[in-house]
């Protein structure tokens, strides 16, 4: 049995593969975050191994000694990469480490996009770190989660942060025209075929997931539907989004004090710029879905349904 370690398992999506992981059993899994407990090993159903991402040797140390061969990196890089980039070498460093994937997760990061969406250049620079090693390593992109529409009725780790879709409110703000195609997948779709994926003998850069793929004015549909009202419903231009300015969902204002309210209408714009230019419309040649036919990503109707149908 190859031992996985999945950075930043204790939450979101990566306690989603952890989840997953664990309840199949064809792995050893441990978690490296910051901090443990015995209660929350006992949560989560593994052990829990604190590192130091400030110290490169000690973090290739504990890889080694707990014979670690796969890594899957899901730690937050919002303040920054320098965590991911620490883990990278202390990969590279171990004589055990072979393979890794990086917390990447969505679509194909862009030069262009840089130009509107810092974080753009985080993932990039992720990417050039692990071609500077020797590691096999494959970018997991899935699209948008899709979970954040459905929080907390349907079973998942990711906060409720609505973007686009405020369902609970029925009001939708529309990036563009809303007729780009969207790939969307549930993090527990996700952790499905990444399990999979790790028992694959050879990977490819880049490893694409297409849970579904639905516009948005789709999806606003199939909530209306489902919700038998309609939707107050506004359309963002390009031209608006290209000023960092989105229009305000009504769930918006209590998320202000964690996500101040500039940060989160910049960050969501760049998305809505994105979804216009169909950078998620995700189109590989070959997908793991191709790959494991057997695993059926739940669509945006089924989840839709499942979280919204009136009795």
């Amino acid at each position: 049995m190859s031992v996985i370690a999945v950075a930043g398992g204790t939450g979101k999506l990566g306690r989603a593969i952890v989840d997953v992981l664990v309840s199949e059993g064809k792995h050893t899994t441990v978690v490296l975050a910051r901090e443990t407990s015995e209660a929350k090993e006992k949560e989560i159903g593994t052990r829990i191994l604190a590192v130091n991402y400030g110290d490169i040797d000690a973090l290739a140390t504990v890889l080694e000694t707990n014979k670690v061969e796969v890594v899957i990196s899901t730690i937050d890089i919002g303040q920054g990469a320098e965590s991911e980039h620490a883990l990278i070498q202390a990969a590279a460093k171990s004589s055990i480490t072979k393979r890794y994937i990086p917390s990447i997760w969505g679509t194909k990061y862009t030069e262009q996009m840089t130009t509107y969406f810092p974080f753009a250049k985080i993932k990039i620079g992720i990417i050039e770190a692990l071609e500077a090693t020797s590691l096999e390593y494959t970018s997991v992109l899935n699209g948008y989660f899709s979970d954040y529409f459905f929080v907390p009725k349907v079973k998942s780790y990711m906060p409720p942060i609505p973007l686009v879709l405020d369902i609970a409110n029925n009001f939708a703000a529309i990036p563009g025209s809303g007729d780009v195609p969207v790939v969307f997948t549930h993090t527990f779709d996700v952790a499905r075929f990444v399990a999979a994926l790790v028992k694959q003998p050879r990977w490819e850069k880049e490893s694409y997931i297409v849970g579904d793929r639905v516009t948005w004015n789709e999806f606003l549909r199939l909530a209306e539907e489902a919700k038998s009202t309609k939707f107050t419903v506004v359309h963002d231009s390009l031209e608006k989004l290209g000023t960092g300015q989105i229009t305000e969902l009504p769930s918006h204002p209590s998320l202000y004090p964690f996500f101040p309210k500039q940060m989160l209408q910049g960050f969501f714009a760049a998305f809505g710029i994105m979804f216009e230019q169909g950078d998620f419309d995700l189109r590989p040649v070959r997908s793991l879905n191709d790959d494991f036919p057997d695993i059926k990503p739940r669509t945006v109707k089924e989840l839709v349904l499942e979280a919204w149908k009136e009795a």
